[in-house]
């Protein structure tokens, strides 16, 4: 099977080219919004050599008699979807003898689809996803699974995007497998920008077992596809409407380069005080470390090796990761708060809320700052402040002595007085110089003294991985 390189064909030209392919050979099985992309296959011709079978079950009872019954009746799921790959797979093996197609390659298509309703204002989502093979006598299929979010209210051009991305899915699972960057891009070819947004994939198989799903997780935020995205400490992506929904979420942005004993000691006393706060459940608690892509960027363009290696860090300490486009902090909470309705938690440190207080930095938000804090402080919102010692006056700055403008002193007392900005009382003052940048130096100079201002853990994974320019010393 030949890969296709540097075409940039219609979906009508895809549809073809994979139809006049004679080793592709499978099915598709669409639930939910209809037959969307198995008719972009019909409509291209030459379809009898390609489709085996073309399913659509719409009613819920024949579908759960096919497919199991789900969970809390809950059809528009990955589980749902990966259901659905390996019961089609398992029936293409069975019925298919490969005496009789020993050259194709068996393919299982697959999506489950809830287009918007206006009347209820419910926003479109869905599951898609392709297990397929590239080799025949190839055992272990690959898998490609993503998830989108409809991002305009018309489910007659919903359907007819649906379908065009069910061929991009298709033709660069076959095509453009040797370049998984470059097939993702193409996911949105023949799809305009704001139609859709692509918020998780994950890649797994033989042809795809040295793709990091993290770095796949990046490219959907390089490319604009999606504003935020998390990925889980096994490295594989989550989606955030799933992960996020109705929990309580702590979360602490950093530049975590790398995590030191402040990052841990900043998470471990603000995460002792969130979880004592009222109806606030451990057991129904995220934590979520976040990068924003400005942090990433700051050195210039995004540097692969760069994030993997804080995000390395991050998942051998067993947290979940976030990457966002939010820089400002009442956008990260505004997204928070379109996933669930229990408390919201920040943790910063006191230079950070200094910069929030800071009128200049809402310059492009048309009600200023008031607007902002409007969405920051909305369900209260509680920031939890980490205190710093200045080098001058070796002052202890914290949320009694911060200097904040003459006009808004009296907004700052509000939010202290009603509890959204709270002290961390706990932590621990032999933390206080350490600096990430800091420590990065000392890393890059060879100076061991950069070890005790990480946690153990945290110096003993560098070594051993060499991160962050590290160099073995030799005696």
């Amino acid at each position: 099977m030949s890969s296709k390189k540097n075409q940039k064909l219609s979906t009508k030209q895809k549809a073809l080219q994979v139809n006049l392919d004679d080793a592709v050979y499978g099915s598709f099985s669409e639930i939910g919004a209809g037959q969307e992309t198995v008719r972009q296959f019909f409509r291209a011709g030459r379809a009898s050599g390609t489709i085996c079978k073309a399913m659509s079950a719409y009613d819920k009872d024949f579908s759960d008699a096919i497919y199991g019954e789900e969970p809390f009746k809950r059809y528009v799921t990955e589980q749902r979807l990966k259901k659905m790959l390996h019961h089609e797979i398992s029936l293409l093996e069975e019925r298919l003898p490969r005496e009789k197609h020993p050259g194709k390659c068996f393919f299982s298509f697959a999506n489950t689809v809830a287009t918007s309703n206006r009347a209820t204002k419910f926003k479109g989502h869905g599951w898609l996803g392709i297990k397929y093979q590239l080799d025949p006598t190839q055992e272990e299929y690959n898998e490609i699974i993503i998830h989108i979010r409809f991002l305009i209210d018309n489910p007659q051009y919903e359907q007819e995007i649906l379908g065009r991305l069910g061929v991009n899915i298709t033709y660069g699972a076959f095509y453009k497998y040797e370049n998984p960057k470059e097939m993702l891009i193409s996911f949105m070819d023949d799809i305009r920008p704001g139609q859709i947004e692509i918020d998780m994939i994950n890649f797994s198989g033989p042809t795809f077992k040295f793709v990091d799903n993290r770095l796949m997780s990046l490219m959907l935020m390089k490319y604009e596809m999606t504003e935020a995205v998390i990925f889980g400490a096994d490295g594989n992506n989550l989606l955030p409407a799933e992960h996020l929904y109705g929990k309580n979420i702590l979360t602490l942005r950093g530049s975590f380069r790398p995590v030191t004993n402040v990052n841990m000691d900043m998470f471990e006393s603000s995460y002792d005080m969130f979880t004592q706060q009222k109806g606030v459940d451990k057991e129904k608690t995220a934590v979520i470390f976040e990068i924003t892509m400005n942090n990433l960027k700051s050195l210039g363009d995004i540097n692969e090796r760069d994030f993997l290696e804080r995000a390395d860090i991050l998942c051998s300490l067993g947290h979940n990761v976030m990457v966002s486009n939010f820089s400002e902090y009442y956008k990260l909470v505004e997204y928070f708060n379109s996933l669930t309705n229990k408390r919201i938690g920040m943790t910063m440190g006191i230079s950070n809320l200094i910069e929030i207080f800071t009128e200049h930095y809402y310059e492009n938000l048309g009600g200023g700052i008031l607007e902002s804090f409007g969405k920051l402080f909305m369900r209260d919102v509680q920031l939890f402040l980490y205190p710093y010692r200045d080098k001058i006056t070796n002052t202890l700055i914290n949320i009694d002595n911060i200097k904040v403008h003459p006009r808004l002193k009296e907004l700052y007392k509000y939010f202290k007085q009603n509890g959204n900005i709270i002290d961390i009382h706990t932590y621990n003052p032999d933390h206080l110089h350490v600096f990430s940048r800091k420590v990065l130096e000392l890393i890059k100079s060879n100076d061991e003294s950069w070890k005790e201002m990480v946690p153990k853990q945290v110096a003993e994974f560098i070594e051993t991985k060499k991160l962050f320019g590290y160099k073995t010393i030799n005696v």
